[in-house]
């Protein structure tokens, strides 16, 4: 073997890295939040209840157009009124089911989360 082999052979032997054995691990300590992080926590509960609470404000608009554009119908055309009546019923369960979904997301954002 040449002098230039046994250098760079002896050069890759000097290179090679000794693997060392990683320390055992240790169980981190618990996550603790602070006072002012969760003030900003119950803060953005109360905004985003609050937020989806006031769908229920539109859902009393709702229902006052509703009933109110029945009265409009029933004054232009009084045959019409059980019919009228029904659509009307109607409309006032779905405008009230959308407030009450409101409502709901507003008690699971301040009791769930």
């Amino acid at each position: 073997m040449s002098a230039l082999a046994r250098c760079s052979v002896s050069a890759i032997r000097l290179c090679v890295p000794r693997v060392r054995m990683a320390a055992p691990l240790t169980q981190a300590a618990p996550l603790h939040t602070s006072p002012v992080r969760r003030d900003i926590d119950s803060a953005a509960k109360y905004i985003g209840a609050g937020a989806s609470a006031a769908g229920v404000a539109g859902s009393g608009a709702g229902i006052g157009s509703i009933f109110g554009s029945m009265l409009i119908a029933y004054a232009r055309n009084p045959s019409m009124k059980q019919q009228l009546f029904s659509f009307a019923i109607l409309g006032f369960a779905l405008s009230e089911a959308m407030g009450l979904f409101c409502l709901l997301v507003a008690f699971l954002i301040l009791f769930a989360l």
